[in-house]
């Protein structure tokens, strides 16, 4: 800014002393009866000071501070007699972490005394089912007369086996009577039934007791 300022001033000291040394020439040329070139000689003058114009100031690049410069003050040799440091403390070292204290086991409960059960009783034996006693038809007081062989039967050479099943009632009485296998002739099966119908039987019993129950009988039909 300094030196922007100063070159400012020279030029217009520059400036002001052409002014000044046009102006003594016009005063002399006046004198010496050169009016003519003075007006001349003062019209470019005039434009020459009005066209030479101070150049514009130059920016002057602004320089930061300087960093303030440390002050080294001079200490007296007494002054650096050095101090007793104390020893460093030491640094507790860290005390490791006592593991949790695990709870006491339990005190181990004393198990009950084991008390034998007593045995169930044993059950009570199921009671016997009654007595069965089937019925019969070959007891000899009852004296029941042999089937009767059918003639024609006899002739043709027919003979078998036949089966009947027969309700014998609490009296011991046929009540009722059913082939149950056939002997393979009709008329054999049919003398059959008509003899068990009216034969006399020994009653079945269940438990001592005199009760109704079907019975089989059967009859054989031989050739002698």
């Amino acid at each position: 800014m300094d030196r922007a300022r100063r070159l400012s001033s020279s030029r217009n000291l520059i400036v002001a002393s052409g002014v000044v040394a046009l102006h003594a020439a016009a005063l002399w040329a006046l004198q010496s009866g050169l009016v003519r070139q003075a007006a001349e000689v003062v019209v470019p003058v005039a434009m020459l000071s009005e066209l030479v114009a101070p150049p514009a100031p130059q920016p002057v690049p602004v320089q930061p501070p300087a960093p303030p410069q440390p002050v080294v003050r001079k200490v007296a040799p007494a002054a650096l007699t050095p101090r007793p440091v104390a020893p460093p403390s030491p640094v507790p070292s860290p005390q490791p972490i006592a593991a949790a204290a695990e709870p006491p086991p339990p005190n181990p409960v004393a198990a009950p005394p084991v008390v034998a059960a007593a045995p169930a009783p044993a059950p009570a034996p199921a009671p016997e089912p009654p007595r069965l006693q089937l019925p019969s038809s070959d007891a000899d007081y009852l004296q029941n007369p042999r089937p009767v062989y059918p003639p024609i039967s006899k002739r043709l050479g027919e003979q078998g086996k036949v089966v009947l099943r027969v309700l014998i009632g609490a009296d011991g009485a046929a009540q009722d009577a059913q082939v149950r296998t056939s002997s393979g002739y009709d008329r054999l099966d049919q003398a059959a039934l008509q003899t068990v119908l009216k034969w006399r039987y020994v009653p079945g019993r269940r438990g001592g007791v005199a009760e109704a129950m079907w019975f089989n009988v059967p009859i054989h039909f031989v050739l002698e």
